[in-house]
């Protein structure tokens, strides 16, 4: 059986100080540093030791800091992929979230969603966005490694639970797949029908145990 991890990265500066994050490249707050490590533990903890494990991850420091963590306790090093950051924003990013709600033009409830523009210039759209990560999962499960590991972000998760159940990227226009931040969702291939089930969404039972600081 093939299983992917994906994690959401867990709180970053931009969460506490009310700003837009996508391509913005916030930090992990200290709180956030101490889910990551909840989280590599719990992932330890599910994966069997000695088995390889691959770890791909957002090249953006608050991804990269949780695969940090995540990498030191299975050894190995996180790959980076800029194809695995969540929606740019465009000028948006780094404003407060005051700034982009006055301006953004949300996608109609019928009609042309992929190609929708929010009236945000330099935002990318929904077709951009999902094709980037329609990408990067093409390229990871090409992979023969059958524990992998993705750090993202909580919106890019949408698209890399879509494509991993191979909906067509021009029906994903309704698609959303939420959970918290610092989560993790397991995905699993069965090795005779070769079926994708979306085993767990939005785990954060992990973050119960972090410790207080």
């Amino acid at each position: 059986m093939r299983t992917l991890y994906v994690v959401t990265h867990p709180e970053a500066t931009h969460h506490v100080e009310g700003v837009v994050g996508g391509w913005h490249d916030s930090r992990l707050t200290p709180a956030g540093v101490r889910a990551a490590v909840s989280i590599a533990e719990a992932l330890r903890s599910q994966i069997p030791d000695g088995a390889e494990v691959e770890l791909h991850s957002s090249d953006l420091r608050r991804t990269v800091r949780t695969a940090e963590e995540v990498g030191r306790v299975f050894g190995v090093v996180p790959s980076l992929d800029d194809r695995l950051r969540e929606k740019s924003y465009g000028e948006a990013g780094g404003k407060p979230q005051s700034w982009l709600d006055q301006r953004f033009v949300r996608p109609p409830a019928v009609g042309e969603r992929m190609e929708h523009d929010e009236g945000v210039r330099g935002a990318e759209t929904k077709a951009a966005w999902a094709r980037r990560v329609y990408a990067a999962m093409d390229e990871i499960l090409r992979s023969p490694v059958r524990h992998q590991i993705v750090v993202t972000h909580g919106g890019s998760l949408t698209f890399v639970v879509a494509s991993w159940i191979k909906m067509p990227v021009e029906s994903a226009g309704y698609a959303s797949f939420r959970a918290p931040s610092g989560s993790t969702t397991t995905l699993h291939e069965d090795d005779f029908f070769h079926n994708r089930q979306v085993a767990r969404l939005g785990d954060t039972r992990h973050l119960d145990s972090a410790p207080a600081g």
